[in-house]
């Protein structure tokens, strides 16, 4: 894998693709395994994602209800109830949005074990406007007890955790992109929920991301400031809930600041649960955010672009661990 270093003020630039999107290797993924579980159940809400997808012995289990999301979460709590693992698919800001409060009382409070599998999480649905870009469903989902809240960067890791979805216990949000992405280079330390995910190894600022874009403009920010002489530590924080206080922790007390990175608005999100935990700890380190401001997503258009426009960058991560450093 190359990552090629932005120059300031765009995005880094994907310098190899994967052939899937990880919305697709949920997709294959759950046809994979629905057969072989009967607990499996895969609820639609016209999404057209499954269109020609050969269920075999699970075609029962595929159920379309239609654009109708508390509905669908209502069934899908229903299911949980009997003894099945639904999992329930929608866009993302329909989910966090539209959805929340059956998200919250049917599902949360009783603790059930559904997967919601949202599609569209962040900008990458930029082409139809603010009404679908999701800003909002990290904060939204990570605020409701019991729920798991996962965020896979490429292909290979959307596989891991489509995986350990089906046995993980209570509800679980799993945000997932529209378009193919940069694989992410082999992690020396498998992909575990709930376990920070270390890219790369630093000394004076650690960068914690989550998202396959702002993970990618995090190690591309690496990069450049290893330029510099700054040795910065790369983190992919694929569970945003449960956090990694371990991994968090560690950070705080053997590098000078920590920097977050997030498709997402900055309330809320992966940079607020990151300063909960580090403010607790009482460690004197800065943490600065990287994320969309106080403020509806300027444009409309594709995501790289409408990342670029909101200043979730390569370059903006590197001046924040400059800022961060300052400060020290």
């Amino acid at each position: 894998m190359t990552v090629t270093v932005a120059e300031p003020g765009t995005p880094a630039v994907p310098a190899e693709v994967s052939p899937r999107a990880n919305r697709d290797v949920y997709r294959d993924v759950l046809a994979e395994l629905m057969p072989a579980d009967e607990r499996l159940v895969c609820l639609d809400s016209d999404t057209g994602l499954f269109s020609g997808v050969d269920w075999g012995t699970a075609a029962g289990r595929y159920i379309n209800l239609g654009i109708a999301e508390q509905n669908l979460m209502g069934v899908a709590a229903g299911l949980a109830r009997s003894g099945r693992v639904p999992f329930v698919n929608t866009m993302a800001t329909f989910a966090s949005s539209r959805a929340v409060e059956a998200v919250k009382l049917d599902i949360a409070l009783n603790n059930l074990p559904v997967r919601i599998a949202a599609t569209h999480g962040g900008l990458s649905a930029g082409h139809l406007g603010a009404t679908h870009h999701s800003l909002e469903d990290l904060a939204v989902m990570r605020m409701l007890p019991n729920m798991t809240v996962l965020v896979p960067a490429d292909a290979a890791s959307a596989e891991e955790l489509v995986r350990a979805c089906a046995d993980i216990p209570g509800p679980v949000y799993l945000r997932l992109g529209r378009g193919a992405t940069e694989d992410l280079p082999p992690a020396p330390e498998p992909l575990r929920v709930g376990r920070a995910q270390r890219l790369r190894e630093g000394g004076d600022v650690t960068l914690v991301a989550t998202g396959p874009y702002p993970v990618l403009a995090a190690l591309a920010a690496a990069e450049e400031l290893a330029g510099e002489g700054v040795e910065a530590a790369v983190l992919n924080m694929h569970t945003v809930k449960p956090l990694d206080a371990g991994a968090l922790t560690e950070a705080a007390r053997t590098t000078r600041a920590v920097v977050t990175v997030e498709e997402h608005w900055a309330a809320g999100g992966l940079g607020s649960a990151v300063a909960e935990v580090v403010a607790e700890l009482g460690a004197g380190c800065p943490v600065l955010r990287v994320a969309v401001g106080d403020t509806f997503a300027a444009g409309t258009g594709g995501q790289r672009h409408l990342l670029e426009r909101n200043g979730i960058t390569a370059a903006a991560v590197a001046d924040r661990a400059r800022r961060a450093l300052a400060r020290g």
